[in-house]
């Protein structure tokens, strides 16, 4: 049994296309020759992660543009490090 992809927009659970076939009729039609192209030209190793980027609707990427520039702009409040070993320079 295969388990679906999820992911959060905003907090809430979204579940996500995850076959080459589902990700592509979730497109719009002027999108869907560009992910032929890229997905048939992947090499077998990205396949997967190549996917999941297009499968990812546009408030997904609208949110992670938000978190980006938040970040860049310094607000880290609600991120947590993946590393373990990270100080916080508050800390430090």
């Amino acid at each position: 049994m295969t388990e679906a992809w999820t992911t959060r927009i905003g907090g809430e659970p979204v579940g996500l296309p995850m076959t080459i076939e589902s990700v592509r009729a979730a497109l719009p039609e002027e999108e869907r020759a560009e992910f032929t192209a890229q997905i048939e030209s992947t090499p077998g190793p990205q396949l997967a992660q190549v996917l999941a980027t297009w499968a990812l609707p546009a408030p997904a990427w609208e949110q992670i543009e938000a978190d980006i520039a938040r970040l860049k702009a310094g607000d880290h409040s609600g991120f947590h490090p993946q590393d373990e070993r990270y100080v916080s320079p508050e800390v430090a």
